[in-house]
Protein backbone atom coordinates (compact mmCIF):
# COMPACT_ATOMS: atom_id res chain seq x y z
CA UNK A 1 0.00 0.00 0.00
CA UNK A 2 1.51 3.57 -0.97
CA UNK A 3 2.59 5.36 2.58
CA UNK A 4 0.52 7.99 1.93
CA UNK A 5 -2.77 6.37 1.23
CA UNK A 6 -1.81 4.63 4.35
CA UNK A 7 -0.95 8.14 6.31
CA UNK A 8 -4.73 9.48 4.85
CA UNK A 9 -6.65 6.46 6.05
CA UNK A 10 -5.06 6.12 9.24
CA UNK A 11 -6.39 9.74 10.28
CA UNK A 12 -9.77 8.68 9.06
CA UNK A 13 -10.98 7.28 12.56
CA UNK A 14 -10.06 10.74 14.55
CA UNK A 15 -12.26 12.52 11.96
CA UNK A 16 -15.34 10.97 12.36
CA UNK A 17 -15.08 10.20 15.86
CA UNK A 18 -14.87 13.92 16.23
CA UNK A 19 -17.50 16.16 17.98
CA UNK A 20 -17.57 18.66 14.51
CA UNK A 21 -17.93 15.72 12.45
CA UNK A 22 -20.63 14.17 14.18
CA UNK A 23 -22.88 16.87 15.10
CA UNK A 24 -21.98 18.41 11.70
CA UNK A 25 -20.31 21.55 13.71
CA UNK A 26 -18.25 23.84 11.99
CA UNK A 27 -19.42 23.33 7.83
CA UNK A 28 -21.02 26.58 8.14
CA UNK A 29 -24.43 25.39 7.93
CA UNK A 30 -23.37 22.95 4.58
CA UNK A 31 -24.54 18.94 4.72
CA UNK A 32 -22.14 16.79 6.40
CA UNK A 33 -20.95 14.46 3.39
CA UNK A 34 -17.62 13.60 3.14
CA UNK A 35 -15.50 12.12 0.40
CA UNK A 36 -11.98 9.96 0.82
CA UNK A 37 -10.45 9.74 -2.83
CA UNK A 38 -8.24 7.46 -3.24
CA UNK A 39 -6.27 6.12 -6.39
CA UNK A 40 -8.45 2.89 -7.79
CA UNK A 41 -5.38 1.02 -7.57
CA UNK A 42 -5.88 0.99 -4.20
CA UNK A 43 -9.73 -0.30 -4.16
CA UNK A 44 -8.90 -3.50 -2.15
CA UNK A 45 -6.46 -1.96 0.40
CA UNK A 46 -9.13 0.68 1.08
CA UNK A 47 -11.75 -2.38 1.40
CA UNK A 48 -9.51 -4.14 3.97
CA UNK A 49 -8.84 -0.97 5.76
CA UNK A 50 -13.15 -0.12 6.01
CA UNK A 51 -13.42 -3.31 7.21
CA UNK A 52 -11.07 -2.63 9.68
CA UNK A 53 -12.81 0.51 10.69
CA UNK A 54 -16.00 -1.02 11.33
CA UNK A 55 -14.78 -3.45 13.75
CA UNK A 56 -12.87 -0.82 15.51
CA UNK A 57 -15.82 1.39 15.86
CA UNK A 58 -18.15 -1.47 16.54
CA UNK A 59 -15.76 -2.41 19.07
CA UNK A 60 -14.07 0.41 20.81
CA UNK A 61 -17.79 3.11 20.10
CA UNK A 62 -20.09 0.48 20.21
CA UNK A 63 -23.02 2.93 20.97
CA UNK A 64 -22.33 4.80 17.69
CA UNK A 65 -24.20 3.24 14.87
CA UNK A 66 -22.37 2.83 11.62
CA UNK A 67 -23.85 1.88 8.22
CA UNK A 68 -22.09 1.04 5.67
CA UNK A 69 -23.74 0.92 2.40
CA UNK A 70 -22.10 -1.00 -0.52
CA UNK A 71 -23.61 0.30 -3.54
CA UNK A 72 -22.64 -2.89 -5.52
CA UNK A 73 -24.84 -5.23 -3.45
CA UNK A 74 -27.64 -2.66 -2.11
CA UNK A 75 -27.84 -2.71 -6.40
CA UNK A 76 -28.62 -6.56 -6.75
CA UNK A 77 -30.81 -6.53 -3.51
CA UNK A 78 -33.08 -3.91 -5.08
CA UNK A 79 -33.22 -5.56 -8.23
CA UNK A 80 -33.51 -8.16 -6.82
CA UNK A 81 -36.86 -6.84 -4.36
CA UNK A 82 -38.37 -5.81 -7.79
CA UNK A 83 -37.87 -9.60 -9.79
CA UNK A 84 -35.49 -7.59 -12.37
CA UNK A 85 -32.64 -9.62 -11.75
CA UNK A 86 -33.72 -12.16 -14.57
CA UNK A 87 -35.12 -9.64 -16.94
CA UNK A 88 -31.92 -7.73 -16.70
CA UNK A 89 -29.67 -11.09 -17.75
CA UNK A 90 -32.21 -12.18 -20.55
CA UNK A 91 -32.20 -8.38 -21.57
CA UNK A 92 -28.58 -8.28 -21.63
CA UNK A 93 -28.03 -11.45 -23.66
CA UNK A 94 -30.42 -10.73 -26.17
CA UNK A 95 -30.24 -6.82 -26.98
CA UNK A 96 -26.78 -5.69 -25.38
CA UNK A 97 -25.20 -3.95 -22.91
CA UNK A 98 -26.83 -0.28 -24.26
CA UNK A 99 -30.07 -1.56 -23.91
CA UNK A 100 -29.50 -3.01 -20.54
CA UNK A 101 -28.76 0.76 -19.35
CA UNK A 102 -31.48 1.77 -20.87
CA UNK A 103 -33.92 -0.27 -19.54
CA UNK A 104 -32.55 0.75 -15.92
CA UNK A 105 -32.69 3.95 -15.99
CA UNK A 106 -36.26 4.17 -14.72
CA UNK A 107 -36.29 1.96 -12.04
CA UNK A 108 -32.80 2.86 -10.86
CA UNK A 109 -33.81 6.75 -11.32
CA UNK A 110 -32.55 8.33 -7.81
CA UNK A 111 -35.98 9.06 -6.75
CA UNK A 112 -36.79 5.25 -6.38
CA UNK A 113 -32.84 4.03 -5.59
CA UNK A 114 -31.85 6.27 -2.69
CA UNK A 115 -35.22 6.44 -0.61
CA UNK A 116 -34.69 2.53 -0.94
CA UNK A 117 -31.30 2.74 0.73
CA UNK A 118 -32.34 5.33 3.47
CA UNK A 119 -35.02 2.84 4.16
CA UNK A 120 -33.10 -0.24 4.17
CA UNK A 121 -30.35 0.57 6.23
CA UNK A 122 -32.52 2.93 8.83
CA UNK A 123 -30.08 5.24 7.38
CA UNK A 124 -32.17 8.44 9.74
CA UNK A 125 -31.36 6.66 12.99
CA UNK A 126 -27.73 6.09 11.92
CA UNK A 127 -24.72 8.17 13.23
CA UNK A 128 -22.38 7.80 10.46
CA UNK A 129 -22.76 6.09 6.87
CA UNK A 130 -20.49 5.02 4.85
CA UNK A 131 -21.20 4.32 1.13
CA UNK A 132 -18.31 2.21 -0.44
CA UNK A 133 -18.72 0.13 -4.15
CA UNK A 134 -19.03 3.73 -5.72
CA UNK A 135 -16.71 1.74 -8.96
CA UNK A 136 -18.65 -1.42 -9.02
CA UNK A 137 -21.61 0.40 -9.86
CA UNK A 138 -20.66 2.75 -13.16
CA UNK A 139 -22.20 3.44 -15.36
CA UNK A 140 -25.77 1.96 -14.28
CA UNK A 141 -25.16 4.28 -11.13
CA UNK A 142 -23.43 8.03 -10.75
CA UNK A 143 -22.01 9.20 -7.20
CA UNK A 144 -23.11 12.50 -8.07
CA UNK A 145 -26.78 11.47 -8.38
CA UNK A 146 -26.87 9.38 -5.53
CA UNK A 147 -25.19 12.36 -3.24
CA UNK A 148 -27.51 14.57 -4.19
CA UNK A 149 -30.63 12.44 -4.03
CA UNK A 150 -29.68 11.60 -0.30
CA UNK A 151 -29.35 14.85 0.49
CA UNK A 152 -32.71 15.91 0.63
CA UNK A 153 -33.49 12.39 2.71
CA UNK A 154 -30.44 12.82 5.21
CA UNK A 155 -29.95 16.55 5.63
CA UNK A 156 -26.82 16.84 8.06
CA UNK A 157 -26.21 12.92 9.03
CA UNK A 158 -22.58 12.10 8.17
CA UNK A 159 -21.70 10.62 5.67
CA UNK A 160 -18.39 9.36 3.79
CA UNK A 161 -18.46 8.01 0.10
CA UNK A 162 -15.03 5.76 -0.41
CA UNK A 163 -14.54 7.29 -4.39
CA UNK A 164 -11.84 5.83 -6.23
CA UNK A 165 -10.83 8.69 -8.63
CA UNK A 166 -10.35 12.41 -7.84
CA UNK A 167 -12.25 14.98 -6.28
CA UNK A 168 -11.04 18.56 -5.60
CA UNK A 169 -13.50 20.15 -3.76
CA UNK A 170 -15.78 20.75 -6.97
CA UNK A 171 -15.96 17.89 -9.34
CA UNK A 172 -15.21 14.03 -9.54
CA UNK A 173 -13.95 12.29 -11.77
CA UNK A 174 -14.28 8.37 -11.65
CA UNK A 175 -11.15 6.30 -11.94
CA UNK A 176 -9.48 9.36 -12.51
CA UNK A 177 -10.37 9.40 -16.13
CA UNK A 178 -14.31 9.58 -16.46
CA UNK A 179 -15.45 13.26 -15.35
CA UNK A 180 -18.81 13.31 -13.49
CA UNK A 181 -20.98 16.56 -13.24
CA UNK A 182 -19.19 19.15 -10.76
CA UNK A 183 -20.50 18.64 -7.03
CA UNK A 184 -19.50 21.23 -4.45
CA UNK A 185 -21.71 20.25 -1.66
CA UNK A 186 -19.39 17.75 -0.26
CA UNK A 187 -15.95 18.01 1.95
CA UNK A 188 -12.73 16.10 1.30
CA UNK A 189 -12.33 13.96 4.45
CA UNK A 190 -8.85 13.38 4.57
CA UNK A 191 -7.41 16.20 2.04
Amino acid sequence: MDQRLHDRLNQIPDKVLSTEFLSGQGLGNEIGFWIFDYEPEYELDVREYIEFLEVMLAKKHGDLKVANINLLQSLVDYLGDRNFIDKAIQMQKAKGDEALLKSLKGPLHMDKFAPYLTTKYSATEQDIIFITGVGSVWPLLRAHNLLNSLHSLLGHKPVVLFYPGHYNGQAMSLFGKIPSNNYYRAFRLVP
